[in-house]
């Protein structure tokens, strides 16, 4: 079984994933990370969401497809990678829209490598750079060789970047990463180890960090980024090398982008 918090069209993605119609989400609940920030709580450490087979599952991504979007975006589905395999397999019979792995990059060459062929779009996070802010902010060991290992592999599976007249991404890989207040170097490491794997990849250097209120009083974390670190961010982005991306107005760091994980709704569209 499989547990999901969320189905719908989201429309606060990468401009070449969410287009004019949305790029069509399904929330997986639990995540690989334990990050003490996360902006999805509710799901990621809470759990959050309801269960469903794999033929609900598929029904999700039709539900999808008919209302428009322009993909398929699994959102932190890297715990049921052995179980969407199959689901992925089936689901190539009838969706016919790029499947995009929305993963946190904290995963292994060989989970990911069961998934050749089945994604055309990876969009994994690459955080930290140094290992032990992996492990004091997301208790994750060996974070920077793990993640960098899986993003090499998943840029070796979908190694073109490919768009359609529109501009909307068929294939390739954006690599994601969160600029994190009083972490520059952390984000200078980052952006050197992407332009080890590939310059040419394309880079989300994401600025909508806000504290939540697990980290309101933590020393580090208890205040927004500004505008000086962001922009000395993306100074960091053109000296290591790198060619494409995206960047983010600040004004993007606030609750409002959050999805809205009503349970209610989602039964609504499962019939549940």
């Amino acid at each position: 079984m499989f547990k999901i918090a969320r189905v719908g069209l989201h429309n606060y993605e990468e401009p070449c994933l969410s287009g004019t119609r949305g790029s069509g989400t399904i929330f997986f609940s639990g995540c690989s990370l334990r990050c003490i920030f996360c902006q999805n709580f509710e799901i990621s450490h809470e759990n959050k969401g309801l269960e469903v087979n794999e033929n609900e599952l598929i029904s999700c991504m039709l539900y999808l497809q008919d209302l428009g979007a322009h993909n398929i975006n699994l959102v932190t589905p890297s715990n049921y990678t052995n179980l969407l395999v199959s689901a992925l397999n089936k689901a190539k019979l009838s969706v016919k829209l790029p499947i995009v792995w929305n993963s946190s990059g904290y995963e292994t060459v060989a989970n990911l490598s069961k998934l050749d062929g089945l994604v055309d779009i990876y969009l994994p996070d690459f955080k930290y750079s140094d290992n032990e802010l992996a492990w004091d902010y997301s208790h994750a060991k060996g974070y920077y060789d793990v993640a960098k290992k899986a993003i090499a592999e998943m840029r070796r599976q979908c190694p073109i970047d490919v768009f359609d007249s529109d501009g909307i991404m068929q294939e390739g890989v954006i690599v994601r990463h969160l600029v994190l207040p009083n972490q520059l170097k952390n984000t200078e490491g980052i952006l050197k180890a992407i332009a080890e794997i590939d310059k040419n990849i394309y880079v989300s250097l994401m600025g909508q960090y806000f504290p939540t209120p697990a980290v309101i009083d933590h020393p580090m974390l208890s205040r927004r980024l500004t505008s000086e670190e962001y922009e000395q961010a993306t100074d960091m982005f053109f000296g290591a090398g790198l060619i494409n991306g995206f960047s983010q107005d600040l004004d993007s760091a606030t609750e409002e982008y959050v999805p809205n994980f009503d349970l209610n709704i989602l039964k609504r569209i499962l019939n549940k």
